[in-house]
């Protein structure tokens, strides 16, 4: 079958155009993906079910065929080689959230150090992923139905191999900036960082209120019933919450003691002289059957009143 420029329908399914100077992801095998935020999205686009398109995607993301990759609120862009000689537009949609939301994020974020302290790092804790739920913007997309999905190929389904690698090199792109998943949903790195930096200054004792966003610092955001509920603790603020506020002056003193009461002792437990024989059943029959059993039971009870016995100081 021939197209009316006289060539082949199926030369569009063949072999793609060799290229220098793509994108090549930098796993060469295994899977693609190191940080957990990069390994999440590729878990969750492979939970839609989406068979060997990934898997042919993945070998065109190896071999360099993204010429071009760029991300931007609500959308990601590539440009892909495949057998004709001009390579495939593709787009890749992603709802970015409006103002609205983020500034409700960010103050989820301000208000407990631990995100703070990660964040002004460079990381992204896992956690993170449970705040944007409490907060109804998940990270991830939930069905596959959230991602807008185009390609300028031919072929009809749906991710093809274009859009599957421009996925792969998205992780990877995620991997080398985590705030590039973030600028997808809508916030750009100094955007968000520069907002933290606000909302954490104005928390801190002597400063001036920056308005209902500003929370105080601490792993649980104190509130009164006018307030509204209190914050989600996450991080180590799952641990630390409860436990009384030590003045510095005490802190060094206070170093090693343990922040909740020890027991004088280690609780012991109180078992029977026979319950190992319990545990392991009867004996067999070549070793002395039921019968060794009953004798070993009997020896313990001894062994358990001598013991006792020996306690005594007469």
């Amino acid at each position: 079958m021939t197209t009316p420029d006289g060539g082949s329908r199926f030369a569009e399914f063949g072999p793609p155009r060799r290229v220098e100077g793509g994108l090549r992801a930098r796993s060469t095998k295994g899977a693609i993906g190191r940080s957990w935020w990069s390994r999440r999205f590729l878990e969750v686009l492979e939970s839609f079910a989406l068979g060997t398109r990934l898997t042919r995607g993945r070998a065109y993301a190896r071999r360099g065929q993204v010429l071009r990759l760029d991300i931007a609120p609500g959308l990601v862009t590539a440009s892909v080689q495949g057998s004709r000689p001009d390579p495939y537009p593709v787009r890749i949609g992603l709802a970015a959230y409006p103002d609205g939301v983020w500034e409700r994020i960010e103050a989820e974020l301000a208000g407990q150090a631990f995100f703070s302290a990660r964040l002004l790092a460079g990381d992204l804790p896992a956690e993170l992923e449970e705040l944007f739920d409490a907060a109804g913007a998940p990270l991830f997309p939930a069905t596959v139905g959230e991602l807008g999905q185009h390609c300028g190929c031919p072929d009809f389904a749906v991710p093809c191999k274009h859009l599957a690698a421009t996925f792969y090199l998205l992780a990877e792109a995620f991997d080398a900036d985590p705030f590039q998943l973030l600028h997808w949903r809508g916030r750009s790195r100094g955007e968000l960082l520069d907002r933290l930096r606000t909302l954490r200054g104005a928390a801190t004792p002597g400063a001036a209120p920056a308005g209902p966003a500003a929370v105080p610092d601490g792993p649980v955001a104190p509130v009164d019933a006018d307030s509204g509920p209190a914050r989600p603790v996450a991080g180590a603020g799952r641990v630390l919450v409860g436990l009384p506020a030590v003045p510095p002056d005490d802190e060094v003193d206070r170093f090693w003691v343990s922040p909740v009461a020890l027991p004088d002792r280690p609780p012991a437990l109180a078992t029977g002289p026979e319950l190992l024989l319990r545990q392991l059943g009867p004996p067999g029959a070549a070793i002395g059957g039921p019968g060794l059993a009953e004798r070993l039971r009997r020896a313990y009870r001894e062994f358990g009143r001598g013991e006792a016995g020996s306690d005594d100081p007469g």
